[in-house]
């Protein structure tokens, strides 16, 4: 039994779900790929969780039963490969509703036979795993039905206290102000949104918010011609993306998802969990020079990382932050639901009142015999207008836009 902490935070939210879509060289078998995911089963227990709640505490936790609660649907018809667009509509089909996570596991995997190999479609709810957590069990279930390969039994433990975040992560007077001012409202309403009444709102909320996505592919020629010019002006190709997503929508300011794993004690090799934060980027320099202002991004990027008030914020101010406050964030914000601090930690903190932000979550690149071909679908957060999930594979990068 895990609780959910700073989890909470994506619990009474919509679009919380993103996907891990890969091609494998390896022929389509049923029996085959049954085995593969009985033994992803066995190994990583959250794949076998459902979503429990402890009325005394208001407490949300995460309780793994005696059963597999991930859902596997096996199609019968033939695609050439992995951009075929019934992937990306199944993708739409499956996160056109809201997941009942008390009754459904969090895990939704599609296969489709190719010509030449096997199609997976792997979709997450994000408290399940984050996006490098995503790629780590899709990785390993590549290994295991193409090369035989026995994943290995991972304890999952999630961020449990502050405790684990470091000593100097603290946030400043003004953050930890704001934070008070939620709580107290929180604090004097005394009301508590209950998951079947979000539940209801969100199932209804996601029929009508409609979300387009589009896969773009770089040769492996093209993305090496890519990543040398960003050696050459000492920037990497994230600082390059974040840049020309700048450019591009005209904003100065995006969003950009980091990895935690190296750095908090918790986490367990392999686990499934949220080990990730996310800060934003912005930078007063203009132009259409990408590479100028990748330049600018990566002096801030750089910053941010090495300061762990900066890097921790996000996570500090989802475990200061009453959960109750949280859950009603979206709501408030988006729904009829009466709460005044609800109200002001969706719109003050979260962005909830309207998608106008831009993001971007990079997975970084691999190198894998048995995947012919992957890309990553980033969530929808309902207070981003555009999202672009990149991930590079055996030196292909591919990147995939969500947006409103």
């Amino acid at each position: 039994m895990q609780y959910l902490f700073t989890e909470r935070a994506h619990l009474m939210c919509p679009h919380m779900n993103f996907g891990v879509v890969m091609s494998v060289r390896a022929p389509y078998e049923e029996e085959r790929v049954r085995k593969a995911m009985k033994r992803l089963y066995a190994a990583h227990p959250f794949l076998n969780a459902l979503l429990d709640y402890e009325r005394e505490t208001n407490a949300y936790y995460c309780r793994v039963t005696d059963r597999p609660t991930a859902e596997l649907k096996l199609k019968a018809r033939e695609i050439p490969d992995a951009g075929d667009p019934e992937v990306l509509r199944e993708y739409g089909e499956l996160t056109s509703r809201d997941w009942d996570l008390f009754a459904e596991g969090m895990l939704k995997t599609v296969v489709w036979p190719m010509k030449e190999g096997i199609c997976f479609l792997l979709t997450f709810h994000h408290l399940l795993a984050d996006g490098r957590g995503a790629l780590g069990l899709a990785r390993e279930l590549a290994d295991c039905y193409a090369a035989g390969i026995q994943p290995g039994f991972a304890e999952e433990k999630l961020i449990a206290s502050a405790d684990e975040f470091p000593k100097d992560s603290r946030m400043s007077f003004i953050s930890r102000f704001m934070i008070g001012l939620a709580n107290k409202k929180q604090a004097k309403e005394q009301k508590i949104l209950s998951y079947p009444e979000y539940h209801a709102f969100a199932d209804a909320f996601l029929k009508k918010d409609k979300v387009s996505y589009s896969v773009l592919r770089t040769c492996e020629e093209e993305t090496e011609k890519l990543l040398k010019v960003c050696r050459e002006n000492g920037v990497t190709l994230n600082d390059y993306l974040l840049a020309k997503m700048m450019i591009e929508e005209r904003t100065k300011k995006v969003i950009m998802a980091c990895d935690l794993r190296g750095r908090l004690g918790c986490y367990t090799e392999g686990a499934l969990g949220n080990y990730s934060t996310a800060f934003s980027v912005e930078v007063k320099e203009t132009g259409t020079d990408p590479y100028v202002l990748a330049k600018a991004v990566h002096r801030k990027v750089q910053r941010k990382m090495n300061r762990p008030r900066d890097l921790y914020l996000v996570l500090q101010c989802y475990s200061n932050l009453d959960p109750a406050a949280l859950d009603a964030a979206f709501m408030a914000c988006r729904g009829d639901y009466p709460s005044k601090s609800g109200k002001f930690v969706g719109s003050v903190f979260l962005g909830f009142d309207a998608p106008r932000g831009y993001s971007i979550t990079n997975l970084g690149k691999i190198n894998n015999e048995c995947i012919a071909a992957a890309y990553f679908i980033p969530p929808a957060s309902p207070a981003v207008r555009k999202t672009q999930g990149v991930l590079t594979v055996n030196g292909q990068m591919t990147v995939c836009t969500s947006e409103r």
